[in-house]
């Protein structure tokens, strides 16, 4: 007969602990103005808050919420990594924010929706994703 096996199902959601986990480290000092750095990847969406001089005072991505593999790239587990953010930012204090976003990744356009929705003010959205000007160096001739 042996012992049940019980089999849990694994969420395709956020990791509640890893979330209470990250929202629990907080910094002490209040900050008026921020911003706010979106690096979005194909495999991968991290986002970091700085102050004004560009020193980072928090950050997450989805990795560290709880997702894996695929799944760390899609436009949901990007809007859950802004939303995450976005607590942080009012728990500092945050009142307006200049946000930079970086990557060619699906999760770019729904983090940026999903941090506006938190209601801080919104200065400018600039996009800085390097853009190749005149691509590599071509290979030497062939020697026979």
């Amino acid at each position: 007969m042996g012992k049940k096996r019980i089999i849990k199902k694994a969420t395709g959601g956020v990791d509640s602990e890893l979330r209470s986990r990250s929202l629990s480290r907080l910094p002490k000092r209040k900050i008026e103005k921020g911003k706010l750095n979106i690096l979005s990847t194909y495999n991968n969406t991290m986002l970091t808050l700085t102050d004004e001089k560009g020193n980072a005072v928090a950050w997450a991505s989805a990795g560290s919420l709880g997702f894996k593999g695929s799944r760390k790239g899609t436009p949901y587990a990007a809007s859950k990594v802004a939303e995450l953010i976005a607590e942080k930012a009012k728990m500092i204090g945050l009142k307006s924010i200049d946000i930079n976003v970086k990557g060619v990744g699906a999760g770019r356009e729904s983090a940026v929706r999903s941090f506006l929705a938190s209601e801080i003010a919104l200065g400018t959205i600039r996009d800085v994703t390097p853009v190749a000007h005149n691509g590599p160096k071509p290979p030497k001739p062939r020697r026979v």
